[in-house]
């Protein structure tokens, strides 16, 4: 039996969101179904005496096919927990950065940190896709006014994403003909003073963009095409009628190989990679949803003991020959 730690989002933990619709629901259950005691916490209760790392918790349990945890608290060590799973939701901002900090005092030899706390510190989800230049769109990253017209006048078309959102919150599309250029760039940097991503378009989009999941060095066969809706083009609502079965193309296959060393030296064990085209645009790497439910759907499968399972003989093997146990 382990002790198992979740780092949740506050909103998860005021209404306990935990559904079907949820990746964290799938990977608490199928580790409850283990017999392993498992703990949820917050980013706000992570705190440190000296520099032992702590964490005020509640203990989780099943019952009648849902999730509930005990309403005491407990302070405990997060070394005496075996995994810890740090996925509250974005933004990154200070209490995000904080909390990571505390988890940067666990002792890794004792604790699996899923992911690792540097690795969420210093891995932006928009730039880290450019440490592999082959496989992504052209980009910048800037809050000036000059640079950015300058590149979306050579691209004709470009999509602006802030650097520390999820669910698409404050993406927009812009092209070049555009008569609300300046508002929206204007918008965007926060009156250039924030810096932003800008990518080039991609017409595949049209299509919906894919999401590879990414466990411990492995990329899986089953994924999902996330597909706009409501006159939008993006992906941003989170139902049936939005994912769809998608098959990986040999190409995107070989991503798992271009990726799994840089992601094991940085200490990151799960990630989302959303694909277009064969191009990555964005690596979800702080609370990466893996589309379970649906995929279950889709495939038939039970895709919540495949990922523990991973999971788990990564940790045993994780010492010996990490991303070769299989």
């Amino acid at each position: 039996m382990k002790n198992i730690l979740f780092v949740i989002d506050d909103v998860e933990y005021k209404y306990f969101e935990f559904n079907k619709l949820v990746t964290n629901f799938w990977l608490i259950w199928e580790y409850l179904n283990r017999n392993n005691s498992v703990f949820i916490t917050l980013k706000k209760w992570l705190y440190l005496k000296r520099d032992v790392p702590y964490c005020i918790a509640n203990k989780t349990y099943q019952e009648n096919g849902d999730i509930k945890f005990q309403k005491n608290t407990m302070d405990i060590k997060l070394n005496d927990f075996d995994m810890v799973f740090f996925r509250p939701d974005p933004p990154v901002d200070i209490d995000y950065i904080n909390a990571g900090y505390v988890l940067s005092y666990v002792d890794k030899s004792k604790t699996l940190v899923l992911n690792d706390a540097n690795a969420i510190i210093n891995k932006n989800e928009k730039l880290y896709i450019n440490e592999f230049q082959d496989i992504i769109p052209d980009n910048i990253v800037s809050a000036d006014e000059k640079t950015i017209k300058k590149f979306l006048f050579e691209k004709k078309e470009i999509i602006i994403k802030p650097l520390n959102r999820c669910f698409g919150s404050g993406v927009f599309y812009l092209n070049d003909t555009d008569k609300n250029i300046n508002t929206i760039l204007i918008t965007a940097t926060n009156n250039y003073k924030t810096q932003v991503m800008v990518q080039e378009y991609l017409p595949q989009i049209k299509n919906g963009d894919k999401r590879l999941i990414y466990i411990c060095g492995k990329i899986y066969d089953y994924c999902v095409s996330k597909v706009a809706t409501n006159n939008d083009f993006k992906f941003n609502e989170h139902n049936k009628d939005t994912l769809k079965f998608a098959q990986l193309t040999p190409e995107e296959k070989q991503i798992e190989q271009k990726v799994k060393t840089q992601f094991e030296k940085d200490g990151v064990y799960l990630a989302g990679l959303d694909v277009i085209d064969g191009k990555i645009i964005e690596i979800n790497i702080t609370s990466p949803c893996f589309f379970i439910n649906e995929i279950n759907n889709i495939f038939g499968i039970n895709f919540e003991k495949m990922i523990v399972d991973r999971i788990e003989d990564y940790a045993k093997y994780r010492n010996n020959a990490p991303l070769e146990f299989v």
